[in-house]
């Protein structure tokens, strides 16, 4: 089972990096939206060591929109999706696997981009290491919530409108306790508290969301 989940996780990386856009795309968007921050707001480092981490965090929750947007649709039209459900495999299990081959292609370079970015802005050294930390905690969140809506609407036309809002609504909480913990280390407090948080909700959705988006993918192909 462990050699046929590696295969699996071989090959939709092969996959993902062979269709450039899937993370070309993100990651343009997610380079575009901070190198326009000084332009559209101002250059000043007080406001920008102020107000860079929270525009961080909403480029990461934009770029994973548009990676997620259409992760089970190509698998749908080739039929692939068909055969993962029908493989002996739990569907769970390849439901996690393929996420993780998503997050490891389309969110982790915009974590690994991320203390560039803090340096460039004037960023404290600690202020950067929280910020990627709550980063790497909080976009496998985002990538297993997006899936979710993504399952939700498989099959519909237009759902790009739809899938924005049924996710970002679930993702608030996310936004607010990796913004929280990044303001508090700035004002010098403990980020225990938010961080805590961020990592329950990480915990939360990795057991619980490939579940149901299995369980939504059954329903989606059955219909």
């Amino acid at each position: 089972m462990l050699k046929t989940l590696s295969h699996v996780f071989y090959s939709e990386l092969l996959v993902l990096i062979r269709r450039s856009q899937e993370w070309l795309y993100p990651l343009g968007f997610f380079i575009i939206m901070m190198s326009l921050l000084p332009l559209v707001f101002s250059p000043d480092p007080l406001f920008l060591k102020k107000y860079v981490p929270g525009y961080i965090w909403l480029a990461a929750l934009l770029a994973s929109l548009l990676a997620i947007e259409t992760i089970f649709y190509a698998d749908l039209e080739d039929g692939y999706l068909e055969q993962l459900i029908l493989s002996p495999l739990p569907l769970p299990c390849i439901i996690s696997i393929k996420l993780l081959a998503q997050w490891l292609i389309t969110q982790l370079p915009l974590i690994l981009l991320t203390p560039l970015i803090g340096f460039l802005f004037h960023l404290s050294f600690l202020t950067i290491a929280v910020l990627s930390l709550t980063l790497l905690i909080g976009t496998p969140i985002l990538t297993l919530l997006g899936s979710l809506g993504v399952a939700l609407t498989l099959g519909l036309r237009q759902s790009g409108v739809l899938l924005g809002l049924l996710f970002l609504p679930l993702v608030t909480p996310v936004i607010i306790f990796g913004v929280t913990s990044v303001q508090q280390i700035q004002a010098g407090f403990s980020i225990a508290a938010p961080l805590c948080f961020l990592i329950g909700l990480l915990f939360l959705a990795i057991t619980f969301l490939p579940l149901s988006i299995a369980a939504t993918l059954r329903i989606s192909m059955d219909d």
